[in-house]
């Protein structure tokens, strides 16, 4: 490495950790969010509030009686306090219209939230060449320009959409890069995922603008669980970035997450991501490519 570019690199290090962190605040909205704990039971409440059917079910039950055979591992030169999973909230969500029409129809102060995050529904709405999938803790809130990507095939949705209206490739991709046994958090993630994007571009189709989604950790207690499937036909080219946030918390919180990325012959994923957070927040984070 150079030394110009090391000096470089030095000074984006200093820049980051030195200023102050601007996304520390909170939204107070009104969130439907079930007691700490995790079981069996708990599991099947995830479920039943995304009203999946029976084969995302029977999915997460098999992951959580793996994740109870499994030990957390123990990483080198990485000290932490081990989290308490029965100390966590696994499902929390914003109280709003179950299925909103557009952008326009959101909560408010989550849209005061977005503003000050950077993420301004209004600029959103105006941007012809960027579509978001806004995450906040639980569920999927809003996700721009589904109807322009769907004129040319391509499917871009909350998960828990894909999982009720593309079971399919759902079910023919889903834990093909990242299995539930891997290890000990992809045990837990397949178990508990709370929401996160789907994409499927069609062999041969260039995605016409760039994909982004957008995570906000907001309710105090919760787990971050979100899972981010793509899929890039035969032939196909697409730019994806996801980025996460959280407030500052006197307490910790845990992020676990997983992303599979799935490229077939002669496709070409550009996949970028931008996670800030505090001290208090524990990430674990899969990201994973097939081609």
């Amino acid at each position: 490495m150079s030394d110009k570019r090391k000096k470089s690199e030095d000074e984006l290090l200093d820049e980051v950790t030195s200023s102050e962190y601007k996304y520390g605040f909170t939204t107070d909205i009104e969130s439907d969010t079930i007691p700490k704990g995790l079981s069996e039971e708990v599991v099947r409440i995830i479920s039943e509030k995304k009203n999946e059917p029976e084969w995302m079910l029977e999915y997460r039950l098999n992951a959580y009686k793996a994740w109870l055979e499994m030990k957390e591992p123990n990483w080198a030169n990485v000290s932490y306090e081990k989290p308490n999973y029965q100390d966590v909230i696994y499902y929390s969500a914003p109280k709003q219209k179950p299925v909103l029409d557009s952008l326009d129809d959101l909560d408010p102060e989550m849209k005061k939230t977005f503003d000050k995050l950077g993420i301004s529904i209004d600029e959103q709405k105006r941007m012809a060449n960027v579509a978001v999938d806004i995450v906040m803790d639980s569920v999927s809130v809003a996700t721009s320009f589904k109807e322009t990507l769907k004129e040319k095939g391509i499917i871009f949705c909350s998960i828990s959409d894909a999982i009720q209206e593309y079971p399919e490739l759902v079910k023919k991709y889903l834990g093909t890069v990242v299995p539930v046994r891997d290890n000990f958090f992809s045990a837990l993630n397949s178990a508990v995922f709370s929401d996160g994007s789907f994409c499927y571009i069609p062999k041969g189709v260039k995605c016409p603008m760039e994909l982004s989604t957008y995570f906000r950790i907001n309710e105090a207690g919760t787990g971050q669980f979100e899972r981010t499937l793509l899929i890039a036909d035969e032939g196909s080219q697409v730019s994806y970035l996801e980025g996460c946030t959280a407030p500052m918390r006197d307490e910790n919180q845990l992020h676990a997450a997983v992303v599979e990325l799935i490229a077939m012959d002669n496709a070409d994923i550009k996949y970028s991501t931008y996670k800030t957070g505090i001290q208090e927040m524990l990430r674990v984070l899969e990201e994973f490519s097939t081609l």
